[in-house]
């Protein structure tokens, strides 16, 4: 297990908030599972707490424990994906319920590699990901781009500046109840 994976465990057992590279974006994160850091991280990010976040897990065994019901749809466009993508499930259990939106569903994504994946496979629970960025301004698309407020005030910051992300956020669909799919963001 490497420093970086060692360190952020620590934190995030403790309740704080890490910037750390995802599958896509540097993103801030926290213990899905912790009310307390999530708030952390709205107020990190100027959000209002009305606003759903992502969650990361790192299998689909992982994400049957926080989904009762994994519709089918959603499993064949998992199989499918040729990039990385969120899809928003209903009934989201066992998780933080600041992280719940208000009609009760939750975006998760699946990470299948990199730190990210590390991370949350050592921590043995989700991780909120949301961009590293003060809401309304754009994603930073490198580490350089990170908004110093964030950099300061956030508990932890995994020193991989050089780690590559896809620099791109993941696709984001929603299965809707009659099983047809809603494109959120492309």
């Amino acid at each position: 297990m490497t420093d970086h994976i060692k360190e952020s465990l620590i934190v995030l057992k403790s309740g704080k908030t890490i910037l750390y590279p995802t599958d896509t974006l540097w993103g801030l994160g926290c213990d899905a599972t912790n009310p307390k850091a999530v708030s952390e991280i709205y107020k990190l990010k100027n959000r209002i707490e009305t606003k759903a976040l992502i969650c990361l897990v790192c299998s689909i065994g992982m994400l049957k424990t926080y989904i009762k019901e994994i519709p089918e749809a959603a499993l064949g466009f998992l199989k499918t994906a040729t990039k990385p993508t969120t899809i928003i499930y209903n009934n989201p259990r066992l998780i933080a319920t600041n992280l719940v939106a208000q009609d009760n569903t939750l975006a998760i994504r699946i990470v299948e590699e990199g730190f990210a994946y590390e991370l949350i496979k050592a921590f043995n629970k989700p991780l909120v990901s949301t961009s590293a960025n003060i809401s309304g301004n754009s994603a930073p698309k490198s580490f350089k781009e990170i908004h110093a407020d964030i950099l300061k005030d956030v508990d932890y910051v995994v020193n991989l500046q050089d780690e590559k992300t896809d620099a791109e956020p993941s696709t984001i669909i929603k299965i809707l109840e009659d099983g047809t799919v809603k494109i959120i963001r492309p």
